[in-house]
């Protein structure tokens, strides 16, 4: 059985990895789509922090991965026409884009389940940036202080 999941990957964390891990529970085969920065920056302001490369060598390297695979469009049916998943999971964020609905009409058309899975509330990429550039301002606040 073949589980598919998408997403930026920066700055991989233990929120990713409960993904991974959940995913590997479910199939055999665990296949990782991988958003360009060029996917990144058409919906959110900035762009990863990590190099696709990297990102993708980080993801390859983790036992619950299979299959690492970079998008540079925003549509996920080529990637399940190829792979063809017979779970894709996507995070609570989905909503009712058209490329989202798309892929969710070819997969209910070829009888393949979607899960939707709740992300990590200790943990986010997001998080991680806020919390850096939290520290370097205390950092350079200390350092004006000495």
């Amino acid at each position: 059985m073949v589980v598919y999941t998408v997403g930026t990957f920066d700055l991989l964390h233990v929120g990713h990895l409960a993904l991974l891990e959940y995913c590997r529970t479910l199939g055999d085969v665990v296949a990782v789509g991988v958003a360009a920065d060029c996917v990144v920056s058409s919906y959110k302001p900035n762009v990863p922090v990590i190099p696709l490369e990297e990102r993708m060598e980080m993801l390859k390297a983790l036992r619950c991965v299979d299959i690492v695979r970079p998008y540079y469009e925003l549509e996920y049916v080529s990637a399940c026409k190829e792979l063809n998943p017979d779970i894709f999971i996507i995070g609570e964020d989905w909503g009712d884009k058209p490329h989202n609905l798309d892929v969710e009409a070819y997969l209910h058309d070829e009888g393949n389940k979607i899960i939707q899975v709740s992300y990590n509330p200790k943990t986010s990429s997001t998080k991680i940036k806020q919390n850096v550039i939290a520290q370097s301002h205390r950092g350079t606040y200390l350092a004006q202080e000495i």
